[in-house]
């Protein structure tokens, strides 16, 4: 019912299917009320792993202060700069983003890359910002999330020019066309999918890629609070927030798509986080209490 705290579930159990979601702003204000509620209903759902995404030096911050509170949360983070800020890059934010990269806590560098359709900061700084980042990410043997609207003629080549350095590479929110894709692809790219491919509008031209997407490949994402399935059959407690343990509700979307059992997509997509971050990741315990009040 409208308000309450049930979510729709995928036809696999949570007992029969993990799954990791790499893709959650849990520092967003809108988790500031219930981040404890927000893992219990994951783990709930069988999201045993979340990569906490930083898209600033403060956001970093408070991403890795969640991973070392919540230690038996199967939480990990990534630290970096989103294109929206890259006008702040300089030195100093470079070298606070290089001590957060040496915490065990930061799986990744990240979020960085270009978005050209807002252009809330100049290109380019963005190019700068990006390129700074990726040399970050080499010193540190870090694999990369990125993110790329309206701007895949210049994010390519300069993702070609660093991929060969880079240990593993993941697109997030991929929500381009075929061509873009195959590009990612042949630079042996993950791809991060979301509740996009679950809008019947905007995202149509979406779902009829992910079937071309190899298994090997794909990975899954909420990217929550934002990206609201809209193919709930009921809203979500608090309306309009998109939440982990909804991941299933993707992946099961996902599936179909490719004509695949929802739990093999759920065994390989966590097969392919763990590929994608090169190191053991214990899932979430099923009771927990946060190591700091």
């Amino acid at each position: 019912m409208p308000g309450s705290n049930t979510f729709p579930s995928s036809e696999c159990p949570a007992d029969e299917c993990q799954w990791a979601d790499i893709g959650v702003n849990l520092t967003d204000r809108q988790f500031a009320e219930d981040r404890e509620a927000v893992l219990q209903r994951a783990r709930e759902a069988g999201v045993t792993r979340l990569l906490l995404t930083g898209t600033n030096v403060e956001e970093s911050r408070q991403a890795v202060a969640l991973c070392q509170r919540y230690p038996n949360q199967g939480l990990f983070c990534t630290a970096g700069l989103h294109p929206h800020s890259a006008r702040f890059c300089n030195d100093d934010v470079l070298s606070e983003l290089r001590e957060l990269l040496e915490q065990p806590a930061v799986a990744a560098a990240g979020e960085m890359g270009l978005d050209f359709n807002r252009d809330f900061s100049p290109r380019p700084d963005q190019e700068n910002a990006f390129e700074a980042q990726l040399a970050l990410a080499v010193d540190h043997g870090k694999p990369v999330f990125l993110h790329q609207r309206d701007a895949h003629d210049r994010f390519l080549p300069i993702l070609k020019a660093w991929r060969d350095r880079l240990p593993a590479v993941v697109v997030h929110c991929f929500t381009d066309q075929r061509r873009p894709l195959f590009d990612y692809l042949d630079l042996d790219c993950f791809i991060g999918i979301t509740g996009w491919v679950c809008d019947e509008r905007r995202g149509r031209e979406l779902a009829e890629l992910v079937p071309h997407i190899p298994g090997n490949r794909l990975l899954l994402e909420t990217d929550a609070p934002y990206l609201l399935p809209r193919d709930l059959p009921e809203p979500p407690a608090k309306k309009r927030r998109n939440e982990p343990c909804l991941l299933p509700w993707i992946g099961a979307r996902v599936a179909t798509l490719r004509g695949e059992t929802t739990q093999a997509l759920a065994q390989q997509t966590l097969a392919n986080t763990l590929a994608f971050l090169q190191r053991d990741w214990p899932a979430a315990l099923t009771h927990t209490t946060p190591a700091h009040p």
